[in-house]
């Protein structure tokens, strides 16, 4: 298969390849959507890549009143592991450290599932004693005593081990303003998405890595090939005109999640033709070699579900 066109940006005939991981969502409620945000932002601060930050993390929506339990408005998160005693290890954490602790904040399973992960089963031990069961519905909460009333905190919450990391798209363009803006719409597109994130500042990567490095016991190192400052001193993989490069990592609770997001990222990116700077959309892989998920960008960009 061949290369192609829309409005004259050149999409690349390659596959972005993806790995298994395994996911939640949790739903963070609050007095008002700007401390469950603020909760949600520092709960998956430092989540962009299981490769130093040991999860990828990142708000799925916004919920208003009306779809949450307690009638508050609410947020959606999203995290993903490569393996479930990670899961547990990272959803502990980060809700005690990070949503406990934030004025007025509760916190519900957002996923339903056989397989479960304890949330306010764990949590609940910071009460001292002092913490009490409800069971309403058929589910089981803990109201946990803290200064500015009670954390109300759902006992378990549910997981999904279909879930998929690592899809991506590369844009390339003439200057990093354009590039820049087709990521940022991108992102606004993907964010539509249900059952997907894109972990990164923003959305966004600029620091783009491939496998290996010349330096021992470096995992990952730049991606050179991608590299515009080294276009005369490595085996770019870039065209002259070409300045920028950026990159937007997806991940899904499902494969069909992912393909559905960046289905929306490209034709977000090319919105605008080749007239506004972008002029290619790559993907990144390993030859197809470590990742099951291979999404191939023809595919993509005709995908319907």
């Amino acid at each position: 298969m061949a290369d192609f066109q829309i409005k004259g940006v050149t999409i690349v005939e390659t596959f972005a390849e993806a790995f298994p991981m395994v996911g939640t969502r949790i739903i963070i409620t609050a007095p008002t959507l700007e401390w469950a945000l603020t909760a949600a932002r520092t709960m998956t601060g430092f989540a962009t890549s299981v490769i130093a930050c040991g999860a990828e993390a990142g708000i799925e929506r916004t919920l208003s009143p009306d779809e949450t339990l307690d009638g508050r408005p609410g947020v959606a998160v999203l995290l993903f592991t490569m393996d479930t005693d990670k899961l547990q290890r990272q959803l502990r954490n980060r809700v005690g450290q990070c949503v406990l602790t934030s004025p007025g904040s509760a916190c519900f399973a957002g996923l339903d599932g056989e397989k479960k992960l304890k949330l306010g089963a764990s949590l609940r031990f910071f009460g001292d004693g002092w913490q009490m069961s409800k069971m309403t519905g058929g589910r089981r909460f803990w109201r946990i005593p803290v200064m500015d009333g009670e954390f109300l905190c759902e006992a378990t919450t549910g997981l999904t081990k279909k879930a998929v990391g690592g899809g991506n798209l590369l844009v390339l363009g003439k200057s990093h303003s354009a590039v820049l803006a087709a990521c940022e719409r991108a992102v606004k597109a993907i964010a539509e998405v249900e059952g997907a994130i894109a972990p990164f500042p923003g959305g966004i990567v600029r620091s783009g890595s491939k496998v290996g490095s010349k330096y021992k016991g470096q995992i990952a190192s730049t991606n050179d090939a991608y590299c515009p400052s080294l276009k005369a001193a490595v085996n770019t993989a870039l065209p002259l005109e070409v300045e920028a490069v950026l990159e937007i990592v997806i991940d899904g609770l499902t494969k069909d999640s992912v393909a559905k997001a960046m289905h929306a990222g490209v034709h977000a990116i090319t919105e605008g033709g080749a007239e506004a700077g972008v002029t290619h959309v790559t993907a990144g892989n390993y030859g197809g070699n470590l990742g099951p998920h291979h999404f191939h960008l023809k595919e993509i960009v005709a995908w319907k579900r």
